[in-house]
């Protein structure tokens, strides 16, 4: 007997057709007045999806709470990151018993003095239902703090000032930013992110004397493009600061001594259609990652700061065909590259005169490996992060001069019968409809027999050319142990092998996502990991459109989808400027205000081709604040799903009426949304 309430009454949410036409073609949207936030009678509505939710899983609220308490035990409640030092300081963050936040600290020169309190979230989140602390940013005397916090989820935070020495809040605010502030080497100087109210886009930045809080901001720059953002940093040596400019196929860059911080920006490279650049900086000169002049994997070049431009970028790492660049770390002896090659990231070390070139030995079949954060040119050791989907995540020190490695921190997993050798992981190549092999990266329990009868939750996201690494988490041992096989299929649309990965798999080849995925599912059934009565799919946010297309294409494949804050009124978002990050988008999905894309966006988008049909078990997540994904979109496709679902099948939507696109905040808040969605794909498989 199942623990769900499959005769609860759904809310039924009052159809009001509205015509939408562009380029002669009119859709009806039954659902269109669900966007108005200010009505009503839309919470009202979205109250009784949650009380229904509330009722169709009641059952399951022994088992939820269990499994909440399960992810919980798990994690080391009293722990703290691994040191690392920076201008005269080691800083720590750290966690308390039973505490949400994370408290971040730091101790002058030696790590056996005293240690000193710079932010306790868990004061500062008091009496709050939603609480982020973006990051801070210490003077570079030490003695001020700027951080930013935002208290709804919608991720515009307020910039404020600490005096570290005396504890005393400055005066100084400022609303509607991105979190971070940028100190100048004068330590009253300080530059920020301003974002625009409605569209949330990051647009200006801005300068402010901390020491006069009430004279006007200053904006330094402007960017009246709207398919552009902004972004502003120091380099590694704080001698610069950045302004980023980007969109998904092109940036720009500016910089300013942080020493004359009432000077101009100067422009490094400016904007070329299709140009990729990102700056770090060394000594005199840029050290630049980029795709010109058809890198389409990426080459590093440099460039004397006092001539930055294109025309003068000499090579200093070569374009290859068959490896993707993704980064470089600086140091005064060497260059550290982490470069990707067949889906596996490696970390390249090289001196600067070339007497050595050599990779830092990594092994397995399918895993996940990534510099840290090296703050001190002046070192020889590297600090590394290495993670697999039985391994958890460890922090080493790589000696470049004497190659030896140390660990200095693996998270620590509170679970006497976990061990990685309890896990079998395995890297498969599943043959797409085109006859393109796709990665698929899986892990189970060793005492798990793969058969038809075998839960499987496979996972993808495949979009931006944001790459899924195969690491480690704790929370889904409770899966692994209760016999499910959780795999990432390594869709088109990610980078997963280098940027022609991702450019097959965007625009007006987005539809090879959705097929990988659904030929990665038949694949794992061919191979008897699993059959559809078995089968379960998740994605989130642009992932959720992929759930979305793909359980319209195949609902058959699947018993149950997870679509966490899912992006799936494609076409009406994208159509609508004033729908926060859209513009900025154009890119990634195609501009729907020409024919061209607007017809093949409309093709997949998958609230428009809801059709009646047999849906699977479906588990669609939203948040009221969203400021990615707004909640109208999961909320219409709910309803339209339940409409046309002809199956005797589940459409939940649950609802965060507090949150944001990230869901709830707190270490162990967020736990407790995980342990809703295992409890309710557990129950499916009880219900089998």
């Amino acid at each position: 007997m199942s623990l769900l309430d499959f005769k609860a009454i759904p809310p039924i949410a009052e159809k009001i057709p509205r015509k939408l036409t562009k380029h002669d073609d009119t859709r009806v949207d039954d659902y269109y007045w669900l966007r108005e936030r200010e009505n009503p009678a839309v919470i009202d509505y979205l109250k009784k999806e949650k009380a229904y939710y509330n009722e169709v899983t009641k059952g399951l609220k022994k088992q939820t709470d269990s499994l909440f308490d399960e992810l919980k035990s798990r994690i080391k409640q009293d722990d703290s990151s691994v040191p690392y030092f920076f201008n005269g300081y080691w800083y720590i963050t750290r966690f308390e018993k039973e505490k949400e936040y994370p408290i971040y600290t730091r101790k002058r020169e030696s790590m056996d003095n005293s240690e000193e309190i710079l932010f306790d979230c868990n004061q500062m989140a008091r009496g709050l239902s939603y609480f982020d602390l973006a990051s801070f940013s210490v003077s570079p005397d030490n003695t001020l703090a700027a951080f930013g916090v935002d208290t709804t989820g919608r991720r515009m935070y307020e910039i404020q000032i600490k005096d570290l020495k005396t504890g005393k809040i400055f005066p100084f605010k400022v609303n509607n930013t991105n979190g971070r502030g940028v100190w100048a080497q004068d330590n009253k100087h300080i530059f920020y992110v301003q974002k625009n109210t409605e569209t949330l886009r990051a647009e200006r930045v801005l300068r402010s004397n901390i020491e006069l809080p009430n004279s006007n901001p200053v904006q330094v720059y402007f960017e009246s493009d709207e398919t552009f953002s902004v972004h502003c940093s120091t380099t590694k040596s704080r001698q610069y600061i950045l302004i980023s400019i980007t969109s998904t196929l092109t940036t720009e860059h500016r910089f300013l001594n942080s020493n004359k911080p009432l000077g101009e920006f100067q422009l490094i490279q400016s904007r070329v259609k299709g140009l990729e650049y990102f700056v770090s900086q060394y000594k005199d000169h840029f050290y630049i990652l980029t795709n010109a002049n058809q890198a389409n994997n990426f080459k590093i070049v440099r460039a004397p700061i006092d001539y930055p431009s294109k025309e003068n970028w000499e090579v200093v790492i070569p374009h290859r065909e068959n490896v993707l660049l993704e980064d470089l770390e600086l140091f005064n002896d060497f260059i550290v590259i982490t470069e990707r090659e067949r889906g596996l990231s490696q970390l390249r070390v090289r001196r600067w005169d070339e007497s050595e070139d050599y990779h830092i030995p990594i092994k397995g079949e399918t895993y996940c490996a990534y510099t840290g954060f090296n703050p001190q040119f002046d070192s020889q050791k590297l600090r590394f992060g290495y993670t697999s989907m039985a391994t958890p995540n460890s922090i080493f020190e790589f000696d470049m001069v004497d190659k030896t490695t140390k660990l200095l921190k693996q998270t620590p997993i509170l679970d006497d019968f976990f061990n990685p050798s309890n896990y079998k992981e395995e890297r498969h190549w599943a043959s797409a409809r085109d006859g393109v092999k796709i990665p698929i990266s899986l892990v189970y329990h060793k005492d798990t027999v793969l058969s038809k009868s075998t839960p499987l939750l496979q996972y993808a996201y495949g979009s931006y050319g944001h790459t899924i690494d195969p690491g480690f988490s704790s929370n889904r041992l409770s899966l692994l142990n209760r016999g499910f096989v959780f795999a990432i299929a390594h869709v088109r649309g990610g980078e997963y092998l280098g940027r022609r990965w991702y450019e097959s798999g965007k625009l007006m080849s987005k539809k090879n996502s959705f097929n990988d995925f659904i030929d990665c599912s038949r694949f794992l059934i061919r191979k008897k990991y699993t059959s559809p009565e078995h089968l379960y799919a998740c994605g989130g946010s642009a992932g959720g459109l992929l759930v979305g297309a793909v359980v319209n294409a195949a609902p058959h494949l699947y018993n149950g989808a997870i679509a966490s804050v899912p992006f799936v009124d494609v076409v009406t978002t994208m159509l609508d400027k004033s729908i926060p990050l859209t513009t900025s988008e154009y890119d990634e999905w195609g501009n729907p205000h020409e024919e061209y894309y607007y017809h093949y966006m409309l093709s997949y988008s998958p609230y428009d081709n809801v059709c009646e049909q047999e849906y699977p078990h479906m588990y669609v997540t939203t948040g009221l604040h969203d400021s990615q994904v707004q909640y109208w979109e999961p909320a219409k496709w709910a309803s339209k799903l339940r409409t046309n679902n002809i199956a005797e099948t589940l459409v939940l939507l649950d609802i965060n009426l507090e949150s944001g696109h990230g869901g709830a905040s707190g270490r162990f808040n967020m736990l407790k949304e995980i342990a809703r969605q295992y409890a309710f794909v557990l129950a499916l498989e009880d219900n089998l």
